[in-house]
């Protein structure tokens, strides 16, 4: 008689195909905000953060093709990168990373302490709060997967500044809706106008629709233990500004809508569960 070990089995295969469109896949996702936060993360908050962070990173290499495209280049290096964040300030984004990159070095300016001495670049990133930029790594097949998109390729130094360009900005994007619960929702947010210096103020006031999108996330409404997908669309108006804001919402919100509708024709999806199955005995029949 022999006994098998006992095998954890999976029950009920996760139904994510809405956020397929995402190179950024759901475990993912929930892995950067279980660096951040001990909070539940719904469905809705995890397909709508996979689709922010999909927008902005796709914007950021479309700038930097372009700036390939002037040189009559396919494959992008890090010099498109500070091209396209240069002409388009709205891309600069998952700013922790620009201390670990080589790419950066000497172009983040000088930082003080509460003294007045000179922080050193080594010393100012290093922090107890997850960053984003140790689980890099993770996000390289989504970055590649966005580069074939847009049929270039880029190299390897490039590659790691996309990755942790979108592990920092889901990670700062994950820290700032788990605030969002805890604060009952935005409590500080404003508008942003690129001039410049020879430009006069022109002292704009956002579309009307953008105004009541913000003051509709203004107040949160849920418990407050979970991370919703109005929580997620929340953090996004904190980090970003501009077109690219109001593109990121439009469509993380198509995203969120999308998983909806298809709850409401297939019904609630079936939750992962792991099952400690008891030990299989075979039994000998021999003689």
């Amino acid at each position: 008689m022999t006994a098998q070990p006992a095998r954890l089995e999976r029950i009920g295969p996760e139904t994510d195909s809405v956020v397929d469109v995402s190179p950024f896949k759901p475990p993912l996702v929930r892995a950067v905000f279980r660096d951040v936060t001990p909070m539940h993360v719904s469905r809705s908050a995890t397909w709508a953060a996979a689709s922010v962070t999909r927008t902005v990173l796709t914007e950021v290499i479309t700038a930097a093709r372009r700036a390939a495209a002037a040189e009559a280049r396919k494959k992008l290096i890090p010099r498109d990168l500070l091209s396209a964040i240069d002409r388009n300030v709205e891309l600069e984004v998952g700013g922790k990373w620009y201390d670990h990159s080589p790419t950066f070095k000497g172009l983040n300016g000088v930082m003080y302490d509460a003294e007045g001495v000179i922080v050193p670049p080594r010393k100012r990133s290093r922090t107890r709060r997850p960053s984003g930029v140790a689980g890099a790594h993770r996000f390289e097949a989504g970055v590649r997967q966005l580069l074939r998109n847009q049929g270039v390729t880029a190299v390897p130094a490039m590659v790691r500044d996309l990755d942790g360009i979108a592990s920092v900005f889901l990670t700062d994007l994950a820290r700032d809706a788990a605030m969002v619960v805890r604060e009952g929702g935005v409590t500080r947010f404003g508008t942003v106008t690129l001039v410049t210096s020879d430009e006069p103020d022109p002292s704009p006031s956002p579309s009307p629709s953008l105004q009541d999108s913000l003051r509709a996330l203004s107040t949160r409404r849920g418990d407050a233990r979970t991370i919703g997908g109005d929580d997620v669309l929340a953090a996004t108006t904190i980090q970003l500004f501009g077109d690219i804001r109001q593109q990121a919402l439009a469509e993380a919100r198509g995203a969120t809508q999308s998983y909806s509708s298809t709850q409401l024709i297939a019904g609630p999806p079936v939750e992962e569960e792991v099952v400690d199955r008891p030990p299989v005995r075979e039994i000998d029949r021999r003689g």
